[in-house]
């Protein structure tokens, strides 16, 4: 068959107005393949998030918060079918994290049942921060501790933000991620 070059732009024109809204629309600070924690598989958080809000931490597996995984857990339990993606980011800024990711990852996944999706640790402050933290040290201010929270819109901006004494199920945190579902 043959297609005028009027019919093949029109073509074009129909699948990129059937692309979700969101491709065009991701922050450029998600947009990045990040190492899953003890894994070889790699995830774009603008492929996981698709424009949904984002509930991100910073972890470390030998911190007196580290109990917390339990609640992160049960609020991704909670709200991931309204729509809310937690990710969580190991991270040893801290000097809190296991000494090796086999042993971080076991404490995630065999001790708290953790099935959000968690990043192989790196920086979360300073220069070197992973480029997700950069942007939301930006935005709002560097975690101080282990298992700071930061509530996301469907943009990737920083709403609302909670240190590591706020648990998972504060009523403020709450609060928080409803507004932006």
């Amino acid at each position: 068959m043959h297609t005028t070059r009027w019919q093949r732009w029109s073509l074009i024109a129909l699948m990129v107005a059937a692309l979700p809204a969101w491709t065009a629309e991701c922050p450029a600070f998600l947009d990045h393949d990040q190492r899953k924690l003890h894994s070889r598989d790699s995830v774009n958080l603008c492929d996981l998030a698709a424009g949904q809000p984002m509930l991100v931490v910073n972890t470390a597996s030998r911190c007196g918060y580290t109990g917390q995984f339990e609640g992160l857990e049960a609020l991704h339990q909670t709200f991931r079918d309204k729509g809310l993606v937690v990710v969580g980011f190991a991270s040893d800024d801290f000097r809190q994290e296991a000494s090796t990711e086999e042993e971080a990852a076991e404490v995630c996944f065999v001790n708290f049942g953790v099935t959000f999706t968690m990043i192989a640790p790196g920086p979360v402050t300073g220069t070197q921060a992973n480029p997700v933290f950069r942007e939301i040290n930006r935005q709002s201010q560097p975690p101080r501790w282990n298992f700071t929270k930061y509530v996301l819109d469907r943009d990737g901006k920083v709403t609302a933000s909670f240190p590591s004494r706020v648990r998972p199920d504060d009523p403020q945190l709450m609060e928080a991620i409803e507004e932006v579902l």
